[in-house]
């Protein structure tokens, strides 16, 4: 059986291909803008080079950051809104849900009187408004959102009203439409809610993403991991199983690469261009079902993993009064200032400011010509230019910056 397993990570993408258990070969390539070309392209070179072809490839297994950078850096061109309805209970509006805001742009129809709802017994207390669903909904569209996240009480179980709703979303034209019920099946109206507005939020990004990975693969099985730590269809891979897909993978290769060195016991500290992952095993690999993503709460199952958005590529920003770190990425292109791509002083300039990253050590693959090794004098010079705004050292700032970003 010949497989080919792809960990696309924000700045860099690794690519391996088995035959068995046997690693035939390997091959790293610089995260482009466009990803799949890449993929494709670093593909055909493996297989030509194991003079092999795709035909003969069983299945290709992805792992990407691509979905938790999305959270991490909050880049999402679909505009996300979430219809939210509450319901009269006993005479009384229960509160409303505390949305993660920086995800959910605009809340659509605050129309909890007359909106509908069922009681916790499938009593239906008020009947659905579609008039005012529809008002609500429309606005939204004509608005400019596509993604729209749906959630009502006690729909875990009774969810005639989620469904109408969703109908009449789809019907108006919403690209997105993420109904509780679906999504998060279980009780407490505001984690299902939440991860109904993740999914809203991700989806668009993973079908997009899926889409293109399937045009320039056709005919070859895909496979992407999932944030608990399994593989699962292309065709069943959704949005809120996304978020960690890449990290469950470095905690499953960690594990057993720790274990082919004889520990059983490790923790799992994954610094990759945009984020960091830390994560520990001792004996089983560590689950849960809520957690908290760069402030976002998402109910599904996933590794228990702890994303920072400090990662080698993170931006290093001053504002006049303090330093930050993150949560934007230079990226592969243009990359941190030592690319010589005309890149932002990011972590890795901050390393290398202070020697802790030899250039010489590395290879020539950087600069405009891909020929180049790491730039030392362009990180010199921009850190003694922020220097001079500081008012310390150039070294002196780059230990801050670190310093940041390690308390981060």
């Amino acid at each position: 059986m010949k497989r080919i397993g792809i960990d696309v990570g924000g700045t860099n993408t690794d690519l391996v291909l088995l035959e068995g258990n046997e690693v035939v070969q390997s091959f790293k390539t610089i995260t482009t803008s466009d990803v799949t070309s890449g993929i494709r392209n670093t593909l055909l070179e493996i297989v030509r080079s194991a003079k092999s072809d795709l035909g003969e490839i069983d299945a290709v297994m992805i792992g990407t950051t691509h979905f938790v950078n999305a959270i991490v850096q909050r880049q999402n061109l679909n505009r996300v809104g979430a219809l939210r309805i509450c319901l009269p209970s006993c005479g009384s509006l229960p509160p409303f849900v505390d949305w993660p805001k920086d995800l959910v742009e605009q809340v659509a129809g605050e129309v909890c009187l007359v909106a509908g709802g069922h009681e916790y017994d499938g009593r239906e207390l008020v009947p659905l408004d579609e008039e005012n669903t529809i008002k609500g909904l429309q606005n939204a569209f004509n608005d400019g959102f596509q993604s729209v996240a749906i959630v009502m009480m006690h729909s875990y179980r009774y969810k005639a009203h989620e469904k109408r709703i969703a109908e009449i979303a789809k019907e108006i034209g919403f690209k997105q439409i993420s109904v509780s019920h679906e999504v998060s099946p279980l009780m407490k109206l505001i984690s299902r809610g939440d991860t109904a507005v993740v999914d809203a939020y991700l989806s668009p990004v993973l079908h997009r993403y899926v889409d293109q990975v399937k045009t320039k693969l056709p005919g070859v099985r895909l496979m992407f991991m999932q944030s608990n730590g399994g593989l699962t269809d292309a065709e069943r891979f959704r949005g809120k199983d996304s978020i960690l897909s890449g990290p469950a993978g470095g905690i499953v290769g960690a594990v057993g690469t720790a274990k082919m060195a004889g520990f059983d016991k490790i923790i799992g500290f994954d610094m990759g261009g945009t984020s960091t992952d830390v994560s520990h095993y001792a004996g089983d690999f560590e689950r849960t079902f809520d957690t908290k993503v760069a402030g976002v709460r998402v109910r599904a199952p996933m590794m228990k993993i702890h994303t920072v958005a400090a990662g080698g590529g993170s931006v290093l920003h001053f504002d006049g009064a303090r330093f930050r770190v993150g949560p934007n990425s230079a990226g592969a292109n243009p990359g941190p200032a030592s690319y010589g791509k005309n890149g932002p002083l990011t972590v890795t300039d901050a390393n290398i400011m202070l020697g802790r990253i030899q250039p010489k050590h590395f290879p020539n693959v950087f600069g405009l010509n891909a020929k180049e090794p790491l730039n030392i004098k362009i990180v010199r010079a921009k850190f003694k230019a922020l220097a001079a705004k500081v008012g310390i050292s150039p070294k002196n700032v780059a230990q801050g910056f670190l310093l940041v970003a390690i308390h981060n």
